[in-house]
């Protein structure tokens, strides 16, 4: 997925002190989309997201290799809370108008600094979060004023795989990626 000899040594070394990863949802791990449905029967609204497997199996590498993980969105969304169970997130703060609260509940939950914190995002709200952790990631379909402040744009844009890019970027880092495959093995 992503090639380590392309990444500047700076970002590996960032990379290499994280055990947290939290992210944004829309326009990180789904492509941004909202699918909002009408019910016929209570005249009530469903949303809809599409989630990629790739992040799937990634989360659940980040967990075996006991790297936490999080997501703090500003939508609340019950599909959001379920990949959230699917891929044993630790952390799932939805309905955040602001991030910055839920970062630091974040990292004083898994006893971590902020120079131990990946956050990855795609868009404006993303900046206050990436201006204060030690690695901070941005989407190849970001916002130009978030991709600015980043430390490393992903390869592949929102909904694509991002998380399981940054995921293995942090493992090889680490250099634990080896040691990780045989547990994604089926």
């Amino acid at each position: 997925m992503f090639n380590q000899h392309t990444v500047a040594p700076e970002v590996l070394e960032r990379a290499r002190k994280i055990k947290l990863f939290l992210m944004d949802v829309d326009g990180t791990i789904t492509d941004g989309g909202v699918c909002l449905v009408s019910l016929p029967n209570d005249g009530g609204v469903a949303e809809m997201k599409v989630f990629n497997s790739l992040d799937g199996v990634g989360l659940k590498l980040a967990k075996s290799m006991e790297i936490r993980c999080g997501f703090i969105t500003g939508r609340k969304s019950p599909a959001v809370l379920q990949r959230a169970q699917e891929t044993h997130v630790d952390f799932a703060y939805l309905g955040q108008a602001t991030k910055i609260e839920a970062f630091e509940e974040c990292m004083e939950k898994a006893g971590v600094s902020a120079d131990e914190v990946a956050w990855m995002g795609d868009d404006l709200p993303d900046m206050s979060v990436a201006s204060r952790v030690g690695f901070a990631i941005a989407v190849a379909n970001a916002a130009p004023e978030l991709k600015a402040i980043c430390h490393y744009v992903t390869e592949l844009r929102g909904g694509q795989g991002t998380a399981r890019e940054v995921i293995e970027l942090i493992l090889k880092a680490q250099d634990r990626w080896e040691e990780a495959i045989p547990l994604a093995r089926a």
